[in-house]
């Protein structure tokens, strides 16, 4: 389709651009363009991790009818065992509920001190229709095997310990951190909203999530308390 498009003698005039240029306008999905120009310049098919637009990218294949490419996304599809699957929803959302913890602190062999400390803790909830990617999930943030396992939903609790408190005061509380693995089995805290959220983004987007909506500010992302991603 493309040769023909711009063969010589072809009826396609071009339009006028600034300076005299010229260009052509097709209109066709723009983004799905950009993977059929990889294949035609590499002669391969070669999609980023998580790629969850296989259905759309096989009908601009069509469209253009570019054979091998097609041969390329039946033989992907064969590989992975079934078809791809594409559309899905993630939705992640977290709760903060501060309160002030009384303690004693000792100050001396017999000297105590009433003392308190602000402890936030946290509730998050995980609501995900693509098992691969709430596998990831689950993994990521701890989740032991087991727990949950076939629903597409599970839930987190932690409470970031707090400076001035004791850890002897902190476990008798029965609270607990959250920690995330990252590359290299390397952990890291996750403290609060915001570092919990951005880790639920970076999985989404590794999996070919867009983000759908964002509350309750939606030019605030950082300071959101609950995302909502879509694939399609």
């Amino acid at each position: 389709m493309l040769g023909a498009m711009f063969r010589e003698g072809a009826a396609l005039p071009p339009n006028s651009g600034p300076q005299g240029s010229n260009y052509y306008f097709i209109d066709r999905d723009g983004k799905a363009f950009r993977h059929i120009l990889n294949f035609l310049r590499l002669g391969c098919l070669d999609l980023p991790r998580g790629y969850g637009e296989t259905a759309l990218l096989r009908a601009e294949a069509d469209f253009y009818q570019i054979q091998p490419l097609l041969e390329a996304l039946r033989e992907l599809e064969v590989t992975q065992g079934t078809e791809v699957i594409t559309a899905a929803l993630l939705h992640a959302d977290v709760d903060a509920t501060p309160r002030m913890v009384h303690f004693s602190a000792r100050r001396g062999p017999h000297h105590y001190e009433l003392s308190a400390a602000r402890v936030d803790t946290f509730r998050a909830n995980i609501f995900c229709t693509d098992p691969t990617c709430l596998g990831v999930l689950r993994t990521r943030f701890g989740v032991a095997e087991g727990e949950g396992e076939g629903s597409p939903h599970f839930r987190l609790e932690w409470a970031p310990c707090p400076e001035g408190l004791p850890e002897v005061e902190y476990r008798r509380l029965g609270l607990q951190q959250l920690w995330v693995v990252g590359e290299a089995g390397v952990k890291r805290e996750v403290v609060g909203t915001s570092g919990f959220l951005e880790e639920v983004l970076q999985v989404a987007l590794e999996h070919g999530f867009r983000l759908d909506s964002v509350f309750p500010d939606p030019e605030d992302l950082l300071n959101s308390r609950s995302l909502r991603f879509v694939r399609h």
